[in-house]
């Protein structure tokens, strides 16, 4: 990866925050961790399930969850999926002009109240829009882990995201 930094100078001891990248900081195979973690609690699990109109009692019934495989309730895919979508956008897609869609959702583990989850994302394809010539196409490889390292989501996702600006 070209070399970004965190801060652009806007004065004399002056800095501004700069999140995400233009399309040409990006390269082939990079691999970003995002960081920090985030531990899923009982109101995201609730509230999210809820918000959604998921009303599956496995995400929001402890005594139906008790009489299931799991145990007690499974946290929504649809929260694993929001919270590790979230969490990769600052490096990923902060710039971009568009998310251009979701595809290859996987969640090959459960996630449960109390797990931290943690974000990583590959870079599996890049190239220059063909209408419009200041801006890229990235597709970005994401997968959520937990604390243990278990693999509990994983996705592509592409978005649209300009290119540096002309000095």
């Amino acid at each position: 990866m070209k070399p970004v930094y965190a801060f652009e100078p806007v004065g004399d001891k002056r800095y501004r925050e700069s999140h995400g990248l233009y399309y040409d900081q990006f390269e082939l195979g990079d691999v970003i961790e995002h960081r920090p973690g985030r531990t899923v609690t009982e109101s995201d699990n609730v509230w999210q399930s809820l918000i959604a109109l998921n009303n599956h009692p496995l995400h929001i019934d402890h005594e139906y969850a008790r009489g299931t495989e799991f145990g007690k309730p499974l946290v929504s895919s649809l929260v694993t999926l929001s919270l590790v979508g979230g969490m990769s956008t600052n490096g990923t897609s902060a710039k971009a002009v568009a998310n251009l869609g979701w595809e290859h959702i996987r969640l090959p583990a459960p996630v449960f109240v109390g797990d931290t989850l943690y974000a990583e994302t590959e870079i599996v394809g890049l190239r220059l829009s063909n209408s419009r010539p200041d801006n890229g196409i990235v597709t970005f490889e994401t997968k959520g882990l937990k604390q243990d390292g278990t693999v509990c989501v994983t996705f592509r996702r592409s978005a649209l995201i300009p290119c540096s600006p002309k000095d």
